[in-house]
């Protein structure tokens, strides 16, 4: 996402290019093709243009959902809503907006729990998103504020891009792409990544699907006529300057090696399946 460098909020060629990503199948190869899912991950170089072998492991996955039974405006409004996420999203711990950066943009906080023995993790992320006729977009990375430093308790993690693209197909349907390149701070060995890949993934996306369904009835009956993130004037969010703001990078938090606990346990697992 270097482009976000030269000005805090993406502009048009962030989008376009996330796009791009988002429906090749250039430099993808298959993890998981079932039942309307399928999951792709491209893994990052080994070493670092420079030669350096111990550069954090960053890895790239896509996940694509056909739903032929909810609208991609429904699937929109389900990855926006705070309110409704508490009613659905298992893993999460904590999630609040913090500020408006523009009318298309904010700043978010984000925790999550992490499958045992791994530490929870949190971010905190900038997050744009851009709607046209047939398509919606939402993309966040990382970013650093003196008021919500990394917390003693978690592993501060890093989207150094993540987001969604949701397509119209029909009325009541729709492509629903997810996209994430992102440092999870921790030594993570290989099959941590492959589970996450082709379990985890799917199995997030099915769960937000099953959200999809359930929202219209929910909304009904929860502010139906507040949707900040389509009438930026109804948001309360106050503002604040993106200059305020500077990209969180990697290599300035502490990294956590939780690749040992999880050998072992790996290892157990494999014993106990001989």
């Amino acid at each position: 996402m270097s482009r976000v460098l030269s000005g805090i909020i993406p502009d048009e060629a962030v989008f376009a290019d996330f796009r791009r990503q988002a429906l090749s199948t250039d430099n993808w190869y298959s993890k998981y093709d079932k039942n309307g899912m399928e999951v792709w991950v491209e893994v990052a170089p080994v070493t670092s243009p420079q030669g350096n072998k111990n550069v954090p492991k960053v890895h790239k996955i896509k996940c694509r959902m056909t739903i032929k039974d909810v609208s991609a405006a429904t699937m929109y409004d389900v990855l926006h809503d705070g309110q409704y996420r508490r009613k659905w999203d298992p893993t999460m711990l904590e999630s609040f907006d913090i500020a408006r950066l523009s009318p298309n943009a904010d700043m978010g906080y984000y925790s999550w729990l992490c499958p045992k023995p791994l530490k929870n993790r949190d971010v905190v992320t900038l997050r744009s998103w851009q709607v046209t006729d047939d398509e919606y977009v939402i993309i966040n990375c990382s970013v650093k504020h003196p008021k919500y430093p990394p917390r003693k308790d978690l592993v501060r993690a890093i989207s150094l891009l993540t987001g969604y693209l949701v397509k119209a197909v029909g009325p009541n349907s729709c492509s629903f792409t997810y996209l994430s390149q992102a440092d999870p701070k921790g030594s993570l060995p290989k099959w941590v990544v492959n589970k996450a890949s082709q379990v985890l993934a799917p199995r997030v996306l099915k769960c937000v699907h099953k959200a999809g369904q359930s929202y219209p009835e929910w909304k009904k009956q929860n502010s139906p006529d507040q949707k900040p993130w389509l009438y930026p004037e109804q948001s309360i969010l106050p503002m604040m300057d993106p200059s305020e703001l500077t990209i969180q990078r990697a290599d300035s938090l502490e990294n956590v090696d939780e690749s040992t606990q999880l050998d072992i346990q790996e290892g157990d697992k494999t014993e106990d399946s001989s």
